[in-house]
């Protein structure tokens, strides 16, 4: 499904890339960052557009400046907060008045979140993680969720079982320390990925369909709620 192209001011005078993807009559708004290693062209970030597109969900998907540029390494945190800034105000102008959301794949996600924490994003009701890294590989720690405290608004998680970022053991009770903000959905045996082992006899297509289901219904909820 193809979206349409835009750029985003940035306060220090940059610009980036953004493209908003949404069906004729959106129920939600997801203004959705993309991970540490591949831009918001990504065929991940794709598919997660068109599923979600095609559960009545809008994205606004954007770049980094350092992915921008076509480099490697991360921006430090105010400039990736001042992209989630600017991509959630201008998916909130395209809104329309469905229910807004912001988060992202991974590193996105976490920039999101430690954005919220220091200053809530205006119109903004709740934050989707896909694969929140919770620790670096290898070195297991909860440190990274320390900001999550400071989000006063609802948190959905949707991770893997078999993720090496996030060892369920130490993401768990993590979720559960945010008592009714956080809600947890889990992908059995799926990695960072979201990719599942052969074994298992699924499919990487079907995870990321259940993925997209518990989204886009935990999304459209807060509109039928309201």
């Amino acid at each position: 499904m193809a979206g349409e192209t835009l750029t985003l001011d940035l306060p220090n005078g940059e610009t980036v890339s953004a493209l908003w993807q949404a069906p004729a009559a959106p129920k939600a708004v997801l203004s959705l960052a993309h991970g540490a290693g591949a831009g918001m062209t990504h065929r991940h970030m794709a598919a997660t557009a068109d599923g979600l597109e095609a559960r009545g969900v809008a994205t606004l998907r954007f770049q980094f400046p350092y992915m921008e540029k076509g480099g490697k390494r991360p921006d430090p945190p105010r400039i990736a907060h001042a992209a989630v800034r600017a991509a959630a105000a201008e998916a909130a102008r395209r809104s329309g008045g469905a229910p807004l959301f912001a988060g992202g794949r991974s590193f996105g996600g976490r920039m999101t979140s430690q954005a919220q924490a220091l200053a809530p994003l205006e119109g903004v009701r709740g934050l989707v993680f896909f694969a929140f890294p919770l620790h670096p590989a290898g070195k297991p720690g909860v440190e990274r969720a320390d900001h999550l405290a400071d989000v006063a608004i609802p948190m959905l998680f949707l991770q893997g079982t078999a993720d090496t970022l996030a060892q369920l053991e130490l993401l768990a009770p993590v979720v559960s320390s945010l008592g009714e903000r956080a809600t947890l959905i889990l992908a059995e045996s799926a990695d960072h990925s979201f990719h599942v082992p052969a074994r298992t006899g699924r499919k990487d297509a079907e995870v990321l369909n259940d993925i997209l289901d518990g989204a886009a219904d935990w999304m459209t909820g807060f509109q039928a709620a309201s």
